[in-house]
């Protein structure tokens, strides 16, 4: 974009805006209103499908079989623990019933799927001298008398369900309720706030006594949780205003300089999420966070504007020639600032998660927003209440005496500090890249790693996890065949070779299908001889002994599905289980026979780790190249791009140090952390070399350029960086850790991004951009000049 564009753009904006200012400003009123209107129907919002990739492979193979497979990874645990003695006891057993009744009647519970003790589904099997012999493990003839206990006892011991649905030490039992992603009654997404809500008040509340204690666990708890966790967002967004007000007080020393640009940038935030609703699009546990960000961006580009009206006023402008001053000076910067903001933040629609697509949008359309609120409304506000004297004769006695501390940073643009600097700045590279390496993709921890963990979640999953032998933690393998062939000799010795290789890959705790009902049937009509626990090769004998199996094959015998139980879901786990499978379908696999990945909670987990994995790298390919492309386009200048670039590379690199050093993982919740940082960086970058390109070319050298560049721009970064990193810092207290964490990482990512623009960028000018170059590149006219020695950036 050539310098004449540049002025020609200013005029007609500057005209439209200015000379119709009382228009424009009830124009923005009407639209606030709308908007605000629409905010009020912005509601929390989840999907199972949104936080699962479910363009990759591991996901289309469990859609495409979902109608055969019982464990798509979307259920809930409910531990019944007996407090005094055991679960053989008639006040227990009457608690259990009541609760697997109401866990019954909750909406989008699968009731097909339910598992209790008390559900007919859940059965035992034994052998005897007349053959089989079978039944529900609680017979119609329960009482609650000792005999009956007696028996209850008995049946669970030949059921095989201890350690599933009955604990080790017989303390508790579990409920399993399978999900759907739709509420089958209304076809609307399941609600998982309320399905939560139900949970606690329906089951623990009611249920918890002296008797039992209700624990509970699963997808659908865990994003209640996280969304009953978003309330204390709220909290935190007002302390950041307080906060911020504050500071802007006493950086502007002028209550009007600070409340406009706070109103400006909550009016974007109101703007957001109203364009939100219209879309049609609500806010789930991690885009939540998007308005903060949006409130952290207009606030940057409004103290830019305060700074730059402050020094006009103070030169003798009235009010509506230093707003229109101000604009014309912060267009271009501001305009491409908030552009690569933007378009890098959109950037994350590479991503094939939903959630982290619909973050995307919602930050973008946040930014997009900004360009009106913060470059257009906030100086026709000032053009009408201006600055006060005060805040005028803070900056005449700021401008008439010169501040020790600028004229120390100058000396990074020093002939001989700047190179070190660039020394230091390659030693934190390389730092950088040495201490990532040890970068994780997926989850580190046990449990719900988005949640703290002494959380009740985390504590009810430590119990469960505890005491009973099979985990939460489940990856499904589909085998497939032809019609009729899931119980032929060949297929069944594949999967009973398969089981093998899984259950001594280390962290696998056992493996489950139709073969292992196949070998207990044959043991047992071989009197339970433990000799004849193998497969028969008659297929008449194979096929018998898998018809008490049915939940372990679809109905047409062409899928058998392999349930391989984990230590837990820690990315390692989960890539040595993924190997393994994957080399074991190298070697089996053929056009009668597929071992396909990936099911259950584990391999959902897997998929998306392996999209993250895969994403990781394109996405900060696609948002350096991006702002890179716009900085070039703007300053028409590979110098300009160097500067700019380069500090914000650095923060990226010590963003993923950090990471590695803390023990966060890369996921779904920390891996948009790092463009939202770049995307709020490069604000920083491109206001400094702005307008120390201004400076340089009226002429001065270029520590000179550099010290009136850090009396204006510099000064209002340094404050915005600041301010911002107080504000998000006080999310490290949230009660939801993703959050803690995202705070850690964003305070560190702005302190960093404002700390690398004050100091790597202008020694990175010492080498790259030449001062008498400059004065070659853009000679319009006098006019033109003058602005610009008027401007501030």
């Amino acid at each position: 974009m050539s310098p004449v564009h540049h002025k020609d753009s200013e005029v007609v904006l500057e005209r439209l805006f200015f000379n119709n200012r009382l228009f424009v400003l009830i124009v923005f009123a009407l639209v606030t209103v709308f908007l605000g209107y629409k905010m009020t129907q912005v509601k929390p919002e989840t999907s199972f499908m949104k936080m699962i990739p479910t363009e990759h492979p591991f996901i289309q193979n469990m859609l495409n079989n979902k109608d055969d497979l019982e464990n798509l990874g979307n259920s809930i645990r409910i531990s019944v623990e007996a407090k005094q003695g055991d679960i053989f006891s008639a006040d227990y057993m009457a608690v259990l019933q009541k609760i697997t009744d109401d866990v019954f009647y909750l909406p989008g519970v699968s009731r097909a799927g339910l598992k209790s003790l008390w559900t007919p589904n859940v059965r035992w099997i034994e052998v005897t001298e007349d053959g089989f012999e079978g039944g529900p493990v609680i017979p119609q003839s329960y009482d609650g008398t000792e005999d009956s206990l007696s028996l209850l006892r008995e049946n669970i011991l030949k059921s095989g369900q201890i350690g599933r649905l009955v604990a080790n030490d017989f303390k508790s039992s579990i409920i399993e309720v399978p999900l759907f992603d739709k509420n089958p009654e209304t076809g609307a997404a399941l609600d998982y706030e309320a399905l939560s809500k139900a949970l606690e008040q329906q089951i623990r509340q009611r249920y918890n006594s002296d008797l039992v204690d209700i624990k509970i666990i699963g997808f659908a708890k865990k994003v209640g949780d996280l969304i009953e966790g978003i309330g204390s967002i709220a909290y935190f967004f007002a302390i950041a205003i307080g906060i911020t007000l504050i500071l802007l007080l006493i950086y502007s020393g002028c209550l009007k300089s600070a409340i406009i640009p706070l109103i400006c940038s909550v009016i974007a935030v109101v703007w957001q999420l109203g364009l939100l609703s219209c879309f049609g699009y609500g806010l789930d546990p991690y885009s939540v966070l998007v308005p903060f960000l949006v409130f952290a961006i207009g606030i940057s580009h409004g103290v830019q504007m305060v700074n730059s009206m402050g020094i006009e006023s103070s030169l003798g402008a009235d009010r509506l020639t230093a707003a229109r001053r101000t604009f014309r000076g912060l267009y271009i910067p501001g305009m491409l600032a908030l552009v690569s903001d933007a378009i890098g933040f959109l950037t994350l629609w590479v991503i094939e998660i939903d959630v982290i697509r619909d973050l995307a949008v919602a930050a973008g359309i946040g930014v997009a927003v900004i360009i009106f609120t913060n470059l257009f409304l906030l100086p026709i506000l000032l053009s009408y209440v201006g600055v006060s004297q005060r805040a005028i004769r803070k900056v005449q006695k700021n401008r008439e005496r010169k501040t020790r501390s600028w004229e120390l940073l100058s000396y990074f643009s020093h002939p001989v500090v700047a190179p070190i600097s660039i020394v230091l700045a390659i030693v934190g590279f390389s730092l950088g890249l040495y201490w990532s390496k040890d970068l994780k993709i997926g989850d580190l921890d046990p449990g719900a790693p988005e949640l703290h963990p002494d959380s009740r979640y985390n504590l009810d999953n430590a119990f469960i996890t505890r005491n009973y032998s099979t985990s939460a933690d489940v990856l499904v393998t589909m085998v497939e065949t032809p019609k009729e062939q899931c119980s032929s000799y060949a297929t069944m010795s594949a999967i009973d070779q398969y089981m093998w290789r899984m259950e001594n890959v280390p962290g696998v705790q056992s493996a489950v299908s139709l073969v292992t009902v196949s070998k207990l049937y044959i043991k047992g009509t071989n009197e339970g001889n433990p000799k004849w626990q193998t497969l028969a090769r008659n297929p008449y004998v194979l096929n018998a002994s898998i018809a008490q199996a049915s939940q372990l094959f679809n109905t047409d015998c062409s899928l058998a599905p392999v349930l391989v139980f984990l230590d837990d879901h820690k990315a390692e786990t989960l890539d040595r289980v993924v190997k393994a499978t994957e080399a074991f379908a190298a070697e089996y696999n053929s056009t009668e026979l597929q071992f396909k990945l990936a099911a259950g909670n584990g391999g959902i987990e897997a998929a998306t780790n392996q999209v993250i994995e895969s994403a990781q790298d394109k996405m900060l390919l696609w948002v350096y190249g991006v702002v890179s492309i716009l900085c070039l386009l703007t300053f028409r200048s590979l110098r300009a791009v160097v500067c700019i670039i380069i500090p914000l590379a650095l923060t990226s690199v010590l963003c993923q140090a950090l990471m590695a050093w803390l023990g966060i993982g890369v996921k779904v919740a920390t891996l948009p952390v790092i463009a939202l940082g770049v995307g709020i960086g490069v604000d920083y970058g491109i206001y400094i070399y702005s307008r120390l390109e201004s400076f340089l070319r009226q002429g001065k050298n270029l520590q000179e350029a550099y010290y009136a560049t850090l009396r204006t721009t510099g000064k209002a970064v340094s404050f915005t960086g600041v301010t911002l990193a107080i504000g998000v810092g006080t999310w490290i207290w949230s009660p939801i850790k993703f959050q803690a964490d995202m705070g850690i990482l964003l305070t560190f990512m702005f302190l960093w991004n404002m700390f690398g623009a004050l100091w790597l960028l202008p020694a990175l000018a010492r080498f790259f951009v030449r001062p008498e170059r400059l004065s070659t590149v853009i000679t319009v006219n006098t006019q033109q000049t003058t602005d610009s020695k008027k401007a501030v950036a």
